[in-house]
């Protein structure tokens, strides 16, 4: 928590120096950033790819009003635990054991009955929980909190931020990241925090693994998403110099954008001046802004601007 707290103040830094009034995020991820140039009075186009990113967007950069109320919380947790005919995603017991997957598969088939707002927030906060489970192991598992997970529910929904109306239209969208940068003909600036690299045979960061499985209802849906996502940004690569080339294709999609801030972490895939060399073939590079993060997680962080 003190690494996201910290690499969300360093981001938030930077953007300090720019002057915008909206700002597209291609990838999203998790949704602290937006949430915060919500409170600046910022209209926030939010997208990601993946669909719980898109669903932590929906409940805390586009709802402006929306909480989940006594009876929600109802409708959603009193059979929580009680089992069905049979699990709609069984592929749950990946993760969990039977007691718990049925709390996650009920949740899920609960959460379909609440209007659109008030189910995203339903399923970040059950991703909060499944966070939580998760992060415990057989070493660890006894130190686990003895709450129902229903209890843990509520908990974790009192740490939400609350819904916040800033006057402007928000959004949040599950696009393709190319065809969203292309869509954005409207905002001041492009918050472009690049994607970790994924080599073709790299495992899935787990965390967004379990949770993408949950929203879709199962893991059928891997091969396909990674089709669409094949040759571009975001897809799996086979070397730094096709990564980059997949930066330099968006940035050119981006062009009709005035100003560009690109997060960038590096972790050794590619550096730092090899990035600002890309940016600076489509557009003169302003400043670059950097931290080091090396003590906590052996990375340095940068923020390159751009202006047309």
């Amino acid at each position: 928590m003190e690494f996201a707290n910290g690499w969300l103040s360093f981001e938030l830094s930077v953007l300090r120096r720019l002057r915008f009034g909206s700002v597209a995020l291609p990838f999203t991820g998790e949704p602290d950033l937006g949430v915060q140039l919500k409170r600046w009075k910022v209209r926030v186009a939010a997208n990601d790819p993946m669909i719980w990113s898109h669903t932590k967007a929906t409940a805390l950069v586009e709802n402006y009003s929306e909480h989940l109320n006594e009876d929600d919380l109802y409708r959603l947790l009193d059979d929580a635990y009680v089992p069905r005919e049979k699990l709609d995603n069984p592929g749950l017991l990946k993760f969990f054991n039977e007691v718990d997957a049925w709390w996650f598969d009920n949740l899920r088939f609960n959460a379909e009955s609440l209007e659109p707002y008030k189910r995203a927030l339903a399923l970040t906060t059950g991703m909060m929980v499944g966070d939580y489970v998760l992060s415990f192991n057989e070493a660890t598992r006894d130190l686990r909190e003895p709450f129902s997970l229903s209890k843990s529910f509520q908990l974790a929904l009192e740490s939400l931020p609350l819904a916040f109306d800033n006057e402007m239209r928000n959004s949040s969208t599950n696009q393709d990241v190319r065809s969203f940068v292309a869509e954005r003909q409207h905002t001041d600036l492009l918050f472009l925090r690049l994607p970790a690299p994924l080599t073709q045979t790299a495992k899935r960061d787990p965390v967004s693994t379990w949770r993408e499985e949950w929203l879709r209802g199962g893991d059928e849906f891997w091969l396909e998403l990674e089709r669409e996502r094949g040759a571009k940004l975001g897809s799996r690569v086979q070397s730094k110099q096709q990564y980059l080339g997949f930066v330099e294709d968006l940035l050119h999609t981006a062009a009709h954008i005035h100003a560009w801030a690109i997060a960038h972490t590096e972790n050794g895939f590619i550096s730092n001046d090899e990035l600002v060399e890309v940016i600076g073939k489509v557009r003169k590079v302003e400043a670059v802004y950097s931290k080091d993060f090396s003590d906590l997680l052996g990375v340095r962080a940068s923020v390159v601007v751009a202006r047309s």
